[in-house]
C-alpha cells in the first residue's frame, strides 16, 4: 500500500527541489501544495486522505479541532524544533506522531536588522519615490550610532542581535522576566530594571521572546505609550507578544514613529489591511527563516524523519 504525504503550504514551490525524495519512492507519494489552506475545512479537504503531513512553520495551525477530523494521519513533520500551532497533547491522543527538523537562528537575526535599518533610513519610501521620478530625497534618517537599543528577550536570537547593534556603536539593554544581570553582562548589555524602562529609554526596541500564556499581549497600549515619540518597534518573533489593536493605535496616533513587523495575527496579511498601508509601516510577508541554507535542512530532514518513522525508529520527535 502506497502511503500519501502532503508537504503544505510551498509558496516558492521549492519543497521538491530542496531535497532528495527518491528515497520514498515506491512507498509514499509526495505532493506539495503551494496555496495556503485557510480554514480546517479546507485543510480536511486537500489532506484528509494523508497518513504524512510536513509543515511548513506555523503557517497551518494544527489544534485538536482539526487533528480530530484526521484519523488517516500518523506522522506530522513540522520545519524546526518547536511549533506552538500543533496540539501535541492532541496529537499524542489521536496517535499522531510529531517530529521536527534543525533550524538556522542566523536568518531571522539578519532580517531583523534589515527591518532596523530599512526603517532608520526609509530605505522603502526612499526606492520608491526614486522608481517613480518622485523627490531626491525627501526623508531624514534617524541614526543608530550612540542610541539605545532596547531588546524584550536575550536568548540565542536576542543575544546575536545585541552583537549586531553594538558593532554599529550602540548602546543595548535587555529585559525578560528572567533575565539576571550576569547573564546580561555575558553579552555585554545592560539589563533593564523592568519593561517599562526598557521601553522608556529605547530608540530601537526589538522583541525576541518566546510566545506563552505569560507573555501572549506584553505590549499593549499602556506599555506602547512608554516607547518616545520618536522610537521603533520591530517584532520578527511572535504576533501576539503585542496587541494588535493597540499597535495600530499606536501608529496612527503617532504614540511611536513606526513599527518593523514580520509576523502577524493572520497570515497571510488579508488584503486591505492597514498593517499593508500605513505609511510608517515596514511591513514583510513572514520572512524570517525563509532563507535558502534553512529550506535546505527543512526538506532533507523531513525525508530523513519520515524514512525513520517507516522503519519504527522516529527521529527527532516533538513532545
Amino acid at each position: 500500500m502506497t502511503l500519501r504525504c502532503a508537504v503544505l503550504d510551498d509558496y516558492q514551490d521549492v519543497a521538491l527541489s530542496m531535497a532528495d525524495w527518491s528515497p520514498l519512492a515506491g512507498t509514499v507519494d509526495v505532493r506539495a501544495l503551494r496555496r495556503h489552506l485557510g480554514s480546517e475545512d479546507e485543510v480536511v479537504a486537500a489532506i484528509g486522505d494523508c497518513e504524512i503531513v510536513v509543515a511548513m512553520r506555523e503557517r497551518t495551525p494544527f489544534p485538536a479541532s482539526l487533528l480530530a477530523r484526521l484519523p488517516r494521519l500518523r506522522l506530522l513533520v513540522t520545519s524546526g524544533m518547536r511549533n506552538a500551532a500543533i496540539d501535541l497533547a492532541a496529537a499524542t491522543r489521536h496517535g499522531v506522531t510529531v517530529c521536527g527538523t534543525a533550524s538556522h537562528t542566523e536568518p531571522p537575526v539578519e532580517l531583523t536588522w534589515a527591518l532596523i535599518l530599512g526603517l532608520a533610513r526609509h530605505v522603502a519610501t526612499e526606492s520608491a519615490a526614486l522608481r517613480a521620478d518622485g523627490p531626491w530625497q525627501s526623508t531624514l534618517g534617524a541614526d543608530l550610532h550612540g542610541r539605545t537599543l532596547g531588546l524584550l528577550g536575550l536568548g540565542r536570537i536576542g543575544t546575536r542581535v545585541a552583537r549586531i547593534g553594538q558593532a554599529f556603536g550602540m548602546n543595548v539593554t535587555a529585559w525578560s522576566r528572567n533575565l539576571t544581570d550576569e547573564r546580561a553582562a555575558e553579552a555585554g548589555v545592560r539589563r533593564a530594571a523592568s519593561k517599562e524602562e526598557l521601553l522608556e529609554s529605547g530608540d530601537f526596541v526589538s522583541v525576541h521572546l518566546v510566545l506563552g500564556d505569560r507573555t501572549r499581549g506584553l505590549l499593549g497600549a499602556d506599555a506602547l505609550r512608554r516607547m518616545r515619540p520618536t522610537a521603533y518597534l520591530v517584532n520578527t518573533s511572535r504576533a501576539a507578544l503585542v496587541e494588535e489593536s493597540a499597535l495600530l493605535r499606536a501608529l496612527r496616533e503617532g504614540w511611536i514613529a513606526g513599527a518593523g513587523l514580520d509576523v502577524f495575527d493572520r497570515e497571510p496579511l488579508p488584503a486591505g489591511h492597514p498593517l499593508r498601508t500605513l505609511p510608517n509601516v515596514l511591513a514583510l510577508p513572514h520572512l524570517g527563516y525563509v532563507t535558502r541554507r534553512n529550506y535546505e535542512g527543512y526538506f532533507p530532514q523531513a525525508v530523513e524523519d519520515i524514512t525513520a518513522f517507516l522503519a519504527g525508529s522516529p527521529v527527532r520527535a516533538l513532545g
